[in-house]
């Protein structure tokens, strides 16, 4: 049984959180979806992803003849084409308990800054524990990352 990660953002925006963790989970041997809610932010994540480099990180937009072969496959679709193991949650998209349950983690990464984003990711919060998923709140509003609850 997996577990949901939950990230407030308020220091880094995703750009510079999401490839720290997207190593972090392939360091795991984990393969990754990122599921977005717009198509045209996950394309323009695409770039920064690609442009960054540091670390380096092969991916895939999803809707290629290759996506079962991504390491990390970026979608706004709720299928898992990759088979992978943690999926990351960005931009207020959907998740469900049974996706908790069936990976090894779940990453639901949100702009503390953008009240709609807050608003649906403790909205996500009660529901997934309340499903009996297990959970983390993580927040870097000290400069660094600390777990400030659990259930």
């Amino acid at each position: 049984m997996g577990a949901a990660y939950f990230y407030h953002l308020t220091e880094r925006p995703l750009e510079e959180t999401l490839p720290t963790l997207i190593a972090r989970a392939r360091g795991a041997d984990w393969r990754v979806c990122v599921r977005g809610a717009n198509l045209r932010r996950m394309e323009w994540l695409d770039q920064q992803l690609w442009l960054t480099g540091d670390p380096f990180l092969p991916h895939g937009m999803a809707g290629g003849d290759f996506d079962a072969d991504q390491p990390v496959l970026l979608t706004t679709d709720d299928a898992i084409a990759n088979n992978a193991e943690c999926l990351m949650i960005i931009d207020g998209a959907a998740v469900t308990a049974d996706e908790v349950t069936r990976l090894e983690r779940v990453c639901v990464l949100f702009d503390g800054n953008d009240p709609g984003q807050l608003e649906k990711a403790r909205g996500q919060w009660r529901e997934l524990t309340k499903a009996g998923c297990s959970a983390q709140y993580w927040s870097e509003a000290s400069g660094r990352w600390e777990k400030k609850a659990e259930a």
